[in-house]
């Protein structure tokens, strides 16, 4: 999981503005935004695309 935390910092670093990092064992999401802290939701039944990926919606619900 750090390996993936660092990539995602590094591709948020060099411009990317919204990353998701979903961790079935955890049933947590972390979610990567440019100039923020990282927020991390736990068993969310779905993630959105927030306005960066305009009506993406992703049900965890079979995730889980």
């Amino acid at each position: 999981m750090k390996v993936a935390q660092e990539k995602i910092r590094e591709y948020i670093d060099n411009g990317v503005r919204l990353g998701l990092l979903i961790n079935r064992k955890s049933r947590q999401v972390e979610i990567y935004r440019q100039g923020q802290e990282v927020e991390v939701l736990n068993s969310p039944a779905t993630l959105s695309g927030e306005d960066v990926l305009n009506d993406f919606v992703l049900n965890l619900e079979a995730i889980w």
